[in-house]
């Protein structure tokens, strides 16, 4: 694994004698709290950090008989679409080690794409679990926002990110879910859909009747290698009995721009605690001001300056009402697009990705290009919905990925279409 960097640090936790995971093996992305073992969020500023408690998703996973076998590597708390913005260096993908593996949860998927370990943790505030999903040729669910628990996952985003499972199968992933759903007392956004729940039965491919919405918006404009994988992969559900029709998602022009100023504002807030005095490198420069500035200089990235600066903008006096407040109209607007839309098809699908992974380095200069990379997955993030990514084939010996999205907590019908998909 030397060679893809896909984790930052490796250890053996061991978990219960048995359980539905006993015997598998798991990489948990490095924003996940674990006890003991330290935890850097792919930041400087925390390159030492060690937890001294368990994230809730975590601690399920030694339940259910889990070993943990170390903390991936990422993006820098999780902003980034390629996992090149690492302070502990890039990711490469396995498929093709001179392209990224996508991100933020890159290295979560190119260790299952590997083979290194069973299955995989990451977080999904914009598609960082479908990104990589898609890039690596493997399968990721963003659950139901509240039906994972956020409990020791270092924030970002709090009112988009979700914890859920990256796997080499849709059955495998969904048996991860059905470990990590469930309500937990101590995240009140949490809700009880989940308890007791067996999405791995629904594993069973059975589309038959199915409907599918294909939003225009979501296929134009995409490599039209993608698409045409894209195409292929909707002609396999077709044979096996589910229908589709063409939908439109006309909010999806601006979830982009209200995704970007909704997440860079949470960012804004959320990363003020490490300062060098709460959490964070230590400084013996000057006066408070002087210490804080540079722990901050030398303890982020320039992706991470750069969200905090344009955040902290968005919510500054008199630009509130500006950027903010109209990012949260549009919100709104791109959830009741897709209730609308649910209304008449069971499930949207879209490819994961527009293009296919791009090679290390290829994006990185040009932040707005990286940023549209997201355009198919952050309308999910927005609209708080389920979605996965499945592997619907390769391009140029390349992996695509199909996206499929359903309406709350119906990850059930998710995962029988993106079984049927596997076939």
């Amino acid at each position: 694994m030397g060679e893809l960097n896909a984790f930052i640090t490796e250890a053996e936790v061991a978990g219960a004698d048995d359980g539905p995971l006993a015997g598998s093996t798991v990489a948990v992305k490095d924003n996940i709290s674990t006890e003991g073992v330290r935890t850097t969020c792919g930041s400087a500023m925390l390159s030492d950090y060690v937890p001294p408690y368990d994230a809730t998703v975590v601690s399920r996973l030694k339940a259910a008989g889990a070993t943990i076998v170390g903390k991936s590597n990422m993006d820098e708390f999780g902003m980034g679409t390629t996992t090149e913005t690492s302070a502990f260096g890039p990711t490469r993908n396995p498929v093709d080690t001179d392209r990224v593996p996508g991100g933020s949860s890159g290295g979560s998927a190119a260790a299952v794409a590997a083979g290194a370990v069973d299955l995989a943790l990451g977080s999904d505030t914009g598609g960082s679990i479908r990104c990589p999903a898609a890039f690596c040729g493997v399968v990721g669910i963003k659950p139901t926002y509240g039906l994972v628990s956020r409990y020791g996952l270092v924030a970002y985003a709090n009112s988009l990110e979700q914890i859920g499972p990256i796997a080499p199968t849709v059955e495998d992933a969904a048996a991860l879910l059905d470990v990590l759903a469930g309500a937990d007392e101590r995240d009140s956004t949490t809700v009880d859909e989940g308890d007791d729940s067996d999405y791995a039965a629904a594993a069973d491919g059975d589309v038959d009747g199915l409907t599918l919405g294909i939003p225009t918006e979501l296929v134009e404009g995409a490599d039209e290698r993608v698409v045409e994988t894209f195409w292929e992969s909707v002609s396999r559900l077709e044979a096996q009995g589910a229908t589709y029709e063409e939908v439109s998602l006309e909010s999806v022009e601006h979830a982009l721009a209200a995704y970007y100023v909704i997440a860079m504002s949470e960012a804004s807030s959320n990363l003020a605690r490490f300062d060098g005095v709460r959490y964070g490198l230590s400084s013996e420069a000057g006066n408070w001001n002087e210490a804080f500035a540079a722990v901050r200089d030398e303890g982020f990235g320039a992706e991470v300056k750069r969200r905090i600066l344009l955040g902290t903008y968005a919510l500054s006096a008199g630009y509130h009402d500006k950027y903010y407040k109209k990012a949260q109209d549009a919100r709104a607007w791109v959830r009741q697009d897709f209730e609308t839309v649910f209304e008449s098809v069971d499930l949207v699908a879209s490819p994961t990705m527009p293009v296919l992974p791009p090679e290390l380095g290829e994006s990185l200069d040009d932040p707005l290009q990286l940023y549209l990379m997201d355009a198919n997955t952050v309308p999910v993030n927005l609209a708080n919905l389920p979605a996965i990514s499945v592997p619907a084939g390769d391009a140029d010996g390349l992996p695509v990925g199909l996206q499929l999205v359903a309406p709350k907590f119906d990850e059930a019908t998710m995962i029988r279409a993106a079984s049927a998909v596997e076939e």
